[in-house]
């Protein structure tokens, strides 16, 4: 293998994971928008299903990404799941603990996201790059908002 094509497999090994991390998030909220209860059942129900939906959007890009990088797309719950490695959320878990699960999967996808906006950047990929800087201010903000839900 040349080094050209070792480079682009790294970028597309990252751009893999980011995937994989993004698909069980996307999963994780969607779980926490059809079970969440109490008094911020509307703010956070319409907040996670904006998560989601924006989430689902941006798989898709990453996907065609890959592909477009001429490798295939990781899939199947399973093989997503194993990827990802996050822990799940337990369905009845309370409102406050969901927003804690969600904030802290998204910060392990931030780390992803920089690991491969770096590796973009050391291979002078700047479509990749440009990517991930633009998902990582996707969950910066995201962290910022489910946290200020936790300020008291």
């Amino acid at each position: 293998m040349n080094t050209e094509t070792q480079t682009q497999t790294t970028v597309i090994d990252a751009l893999r994971q980011v995937v994989a991390d993004s698909y069980a998030l996307l999963g994780q909220t969607h779980i926490c928008h059809w079970n969440v209860e109490g008094p911020s059942f509307f703010t956070l129900h319409n907040a996670f299903e904006e998560q989601y939906t924006e989430l689902f959007s941006a798989i898709d890009e990453i996907a065609e990404r890959i592909r477009a990088l001429g490798a295939y797309s990781p899939g199947g719950l399973g093989t997503l799941s194993k990827m990802a490695g996050f822990d799940e959320i337990e369905e009845n878990a309370g409102a406050t603990k969901m927003v804690e699960s969600l904030i802290s999967q998204n910060k392990i996808l931030i780390k992803h996201l920089v690991e491969t906006r770096d590796v973009a950047a050391d291979t002078d990929d700047k479509e990749t790059e440009d990517m991930m800087i633009a998902r990582i201010q996707v969950h910066e903000k995201t962290c910022w908002m489910l946290g200020s839900f936790l300020k008291s």
